[in-house]
């Protein structure tokens, strides 16, 4: 009644899902440097640590 599918059979189905949660995280992170970098400038001198 059902097919079992075989490692082979399941490999696009698991790079698929590796590339779009890594691909996400990626844009997230791109998507938040840029906002940081985009206000950065308007924090005061004296409250910027990493300067």
């Amino acid at each position: 009644m059902f097919a079992v599918m075989s490692t082979s059979d399941q490999a696009p189905y698991v790079i698929a899902s590796y590339v779009i949660t890594l691909g996400g995280i990626g844009l997230y992170v791109w998507r938040l440097l840029a906002r940081a970098r985009k206000i950065a400038p308007q924090v005061r001198e004296e409250d910027r640590p990493w300067t």
